[in-house]
């Protein structure tokens, strides 16, 4: 087959460049200050510590750096495997990337093999039959656009945009997924705690409210000392059945967010204090760290995408050259069909499509392009101050999170020698049964709440790495 006759067809049609008409993009002006309400006291890096190769970034602190238990790593990474909501966010990369291979492939001609069998009967004036076959093969590609406007680069730009936003997307998700595992996980060995806590204290009041009611009935003690015994029996035991309740529940809240039954072994109770949580995070300056941000990036490649758009739209206002061509031979038998002498056929069609009346269509759909432009960098701005108030929070509650607990250790501790003084007192006939159980239940207050603080400073930690952009690694 001699190709020459295709061959200035398609070195036209490849080596044509094409000029885009998008509007060249530039990058808003974070809508945020340019430095973080800092407490003084928080541990962390002040604010304007510059960003040197000394010092990485949250976002290059793997979730495994910041979360070194061993039962906690093994949770969060069968988290990974079979979360639904995450594995839909990966098939949304799998689509987005296909979309793009689609919208790519209308940069290139496409060349299709061809091949077809003809047999007719015709009559003539005598009315004699005369049965013709003809057979055909060829070579060719079927409306392939000029991209002299770039509008099919434009489509092009906009696909791959959105395929980035997409995996963005998927790490955006996947920073949400490490930090709820972390903090449901924390929540569960809190309850755990808690519950514990309210079995030792029932146990306590309960021989203590035997030996009072055996006092009572040999006559040593008030029917009022036995009541108020008894009610601090009733409140643990209604305190423990709250913290069972909370402990199943916090059970189903992990198996959801695994995706899966999660190995007996992996939900063995530790101490909040045996949780391994890395300290100290690199804060850095809000101009640098929210960009590094998933959900950030993730807008503002939908916001390249949309002025990609653009260029598209504008190119509709131009013509568009379409080409189509084929060659190949034909012949009345198979046979011959490639032989030597056989006839060659070829056909070139090109086609130029000049819009003249759209009735304010293609206007409209530039107006339409640019709004949604407009609107893009709206929700770009507002994922930045989203960032930033997350950030400072974070931030402004580290420092009073610490201190609170610090101060609650404080107030344990000097709850429990009050206790222990007070029995003493009340043993010896100094202070009332009244005296007593006050000091109980402060003391059992202050435990309390020490597990909870301990748990909201170590989850105010995962929610300041998850601010900062880590976990996706």
């Amino acid at each position: 087959m001699n190709t020459k006759l295709l061959l200035p067809f398609f070195l036209a049609a490849t080596t044509l460049s094409a000029c885009s008409i998008a509007p060249a993009y530039v990058r808003p002006t974070a809508p945020v200050t340019s430095k973080w309400p800092v407490t003084s006291g928080i541990g962390t890096i002040p604010s304007t510590a510059p960003q040197s190769g000394e010092q990485p970034r949250t976002t290059d602190i793997g979730w495994r750096s910041m979360f070194r238990s061993p039962k906690l790593q093994s949770i969060i990474e069968e988290s990974l495997t079979n979360n639904r909501d995450l594995r839909i966010a990966t098939l949304n990369i799998e689509a987005a990337r296909h979309t793009y291979r689609i919208q790519r492939s209308d940069l290139l001609p496409s060349i299709n093999a061809s091949g077809s069998f003809t047999r007719q009967e015709s009559r003539s004036g005598t009315g004699q039959a005369e049965i013709t076959s003809t057979y055909t093969a060829g070579i060719g590609t079927t409306a392939y656009e000029l991209d002299l406007f770039g509008r099919v680069r434009s489509l092009s730009n906009r696909a791959i945009n959105q395929y980035l936003a997409t995996e963005e997307g998927r790490k955006a998700a996947q920073t949400s997924l490490v930090a709820e595992v972390a903090n449901a996980y924390l929540t569960y060995l809190a309850d755990v705690e808690l519950l514990r806590l309210t079995e030792s204290t029932l146990t306590s009041r309960q021989d203590s409210y035997d030996l009072i009611k055996r006092s009572f009935d040999l006559g040593a003690k008030s029917r009022l000392d036995v009541a108020q015994s008894a009610t601090l029996v009733e409140s643990a035991r209604a305190n423990r059945a709250q913290y069972q309740r909370h402990v199943e529940q916090d059970r189903n809240a992990l198996t959801l967010l695994v995706g899966k039954e999660i190995d007996p072994v992996l939900l063995e109770p530790q101490s909040l204090a045996d949780v391994e949580v890395l300290e100290t995070l690199p804060v850095g300056i809000p101009s640098v760290v929210l960009l590094d941000r998933p959900d950030v990036r993730q807008a503002e490649y939908a916001l390249k995408a949309e002025n990609a758009n653009i260029g598209a739209a504008r190119a509709s206002f131009f013509p568009s050259i379409s080409l189509t061509g084929s060659a190949g031979f034909a012949s009345a038998s198979l046979s011959d069909l490639f032989i030597t002498g056989s006839s060659g056929v070829w056909s070139f069609a090109p086609q130029v499509t000049l819009p003249i009346f759209q009735a304010g269509r293609l206007r409209s759909n530039l107006k339409l392009a640019e709004t949604n432009r407009d609107i893009a960098i709206a929700r770009y701005e507002k994922a930045i101050q989203t960032a930033f108030r997350e950030v400072a929070d974070a931030l402004v509650a580290r420092a009073t999170w610490t201190e609170q607990l610090r101060a609650q250790r404080a107030l344990l501790k000097e709850s429990d020698q009050a206790a222990t003084i007070t029995k003493a007192r009340y043993e010896h006939g100094i202070d009332s049964y009244f005296a007593l159980l006050d000091a109980q239940r402060s003391l059992f207050e202050a435990q309390q709440n020490e597990i909870l603080i301990h748990q909201q400073t170590l989850a105010n930690m995962i929610d300041l790495y998850k601010t900062l952009g880590g976990g996706w690694q």
